[in-house]
């Protein structure tokens, strides 16, 4: 109850953020629009050309470069929309918890000037993932096991990446250093991803999910419409917002970790227990 009870809070300090700058809204929303179209451009093709999974153990070494080489590109392509969105939304709450008054406009401008930075950083995040990947499928079971594990310590580590990319304007490799450091002097080691972002947004979409299956009982296919269509824009508007204070509280994490800062709206006290001690 208690990492529940956390996560409202820091999910409150960022949502401070968010009010006073909602065209923060846009970026996951372009972001997201961009995936599905990036999602689409490799699946359909990967599916009418029936390589949609991967070759089988007997298959010809070509087969597996092609299609793991496919699926690193996909991967480079989605971390670089993702990245250049997360820095963006970054720099709009950096600038908007320094005092200062942050327009669309901004952060567009500061994704675009971190490009290099930006893109290098998507291809390390992408070989990351290539080969978590690759121990997932050498064997299930035990490879998703020890992916989870290595995927948990790469997201301590590579938690406040893109706040310094943005602020400090540092390689991806010397911005993955200080990352560690930050995280290590503020928190000690300890466990990212326990500020329950992912369950509270969970808890808020259940409500919406409820009312689908009530209507299904109703028997009114209308009714059902109805519900289908505002839970399908519920759980969108929840994503989008979800997405936003995300990125605003790595924000948060990044200039108290730096240099002791509390930004507006959030107090040393929540930022210091953003994590959990092992």
């Amino acid at each position: 109850m208690s990492r529940i009870y956390r996560a409202w809070s820091l999910m409150g300090a960022s949502w401070q953020v968010l009010k006073q700058d909602k065209g923060l809204l846009l970026f996951p929303l372009i972001s997201g629009a961009c995936c599905l179209l990036l999602l689409a451009s490799f699946a359909l093709p990967l599916y009418f050309s029936n390589h949609w999974l991967p070759p089988g153990g007997g298959s010809a070494a070509g087969a597996h470069m092609a299609y793991y080489g496919v699926l690193f590109l996909f991967y480079l392509c989605n971390y670089f929309i993702i990245i250049f969105f997360n820095a963006a939304i970054v720099a709009c709450a950096t600038i908007r918890m320094s005092g200062g008054n942050p327009t669309v406009g901004d952060g567009f401008r500061a994704a675009a000037a971190r490009l290099p930075v930006i893109a290098g950083w998507a291809v390390i995040s992408a070989t990351v993932g290539m080969i978590l990947r690759l121990i997932e499928d050498r064997s299930k079971w035990v490879g998703q096991l020890v992916a989870g594990l290595l995927g948990a310590a790469w997201t301590v580590v590579s938690f406040l990446v893109v706040p310094i990319l943005v602020v400090e304007n540092k390689g991806p490799f010397a911005a993955l250093q200080e990352s560690t450091g930050l995280v290590k002097k503020t928190w000690g080691e300890q466990v990212a991803g326990n500020f329950g972002f992912g369950l509270i947004s969970f808890l808020l979409a259940i409500p919406g999910l409820a009312a689908v299956v009530l209507s299904l009982f109703s028997g009114n296919a209308a009714v059902i419409v109805a519900c289908v269509v505002l839970c399908v824009v519920y759980l969108i508007v929840l994503a989008l917002v979800q997405s936003a204070l995300q990125s605003i509280f790595q924000a948060a994490v990044f200039l108290y970790a730096r240099n002791g800062q509390v930004p507006e709206g959030f107090s040393a006290e929540v930022l210091g227990n953003a994590m959990l001690r092992r």
